[in-house]
């Protein structure tokens, strides 16, 4: 964690962020954070923003190689009285910036009982077959392999990504057609690409503290 050296209020604050940011999810093992203002404007309960690096991030069940984003401005109030809670956020803010997902632990991901719906939607929507067997990243093509009943080889089909509509549109390779990846009304997706091996998204997401 860092922040400017502006004292003890912007210390308090930083501190009482990197812990709530921890709690949105399910293990960080390196974040760092920045903040921009001053400790004047926080007393007034507002912040510019803050800037957020980290990596091997487990959100939601998701596991992100390294997250980059900035926030919008901040209205929140110091509570130093209760330390396990230091900072109230006040209001809903945005976040802007880039996620990186590994190809192969995203696959590990939609072998989870979380995620397994959203494999067996893009197998069945894409290919006709369910379940989805894997996935995986060949430098900027998606690979899907799904389950044939019969007992014969599994199907492998190969497709492209990009951002459309705010979310991931996939299309095939080979052939017509694709899909829209259901995705958070908060979240926003401006660039999807995949390339050696990873699955790389810039968007903003609206945040509801």
């Amino acid at each position: 964690m860092s922040s400017p050296s502006s004292g003890p209020v912007l210390q308090l604050l930083a501190s009482g962020l990197q812990r709530w940011i921890r709690s949105q999810c399910d293990s960080v093992e390196d974040l760092n954070l920045s903040l921009q203002g001053s400790a004047f404007a926080l007393l007034k309960g507002r912040l510019k923003g803050v800037t957020l690096q980290a990596k091997r991030v487990q959100f939601q069940q998701l596991p992100l190689v390294r997250a980059d984003l900035q926030s919008s401005e901040l209205k929140a109030s110091l509570r130093p009285g209760q330390p396990n809670q230091p900072v109230q956020l006040e209001e809903p803010f945005l976040i802007s910036g880039e996620v990186v997902l590994s190809g192969v632990e995203l696959n590990q991901a939609l072998a989870s009982d979380r995620w397994r719906w959203l494999g067996d939607l893009l197998s069945e929507q894409l290919m006709g077959l369910t379940p989805l067997r894997s996935l995986s990243i060949d430098n900027d093509i998606l690979k899907l392999t799904a389950e044939v009943i019969t007992g014969k080889d599994p199907v492998h089909r190969s497709f492209r990504l990009n951002a459309e509509q705010g979310t991931i549109r996939v299309d095939h390779c080979d052939a017509e057609g694709g899909m829209l990846i259901p995705m958070d009304p908060a979240i926003q997706i401006k660039e999807a690409r995949l390339q050696a091996g990873q699955l790389l998204l810039k968007g903003t997401a609206s945040v509801q503290p």
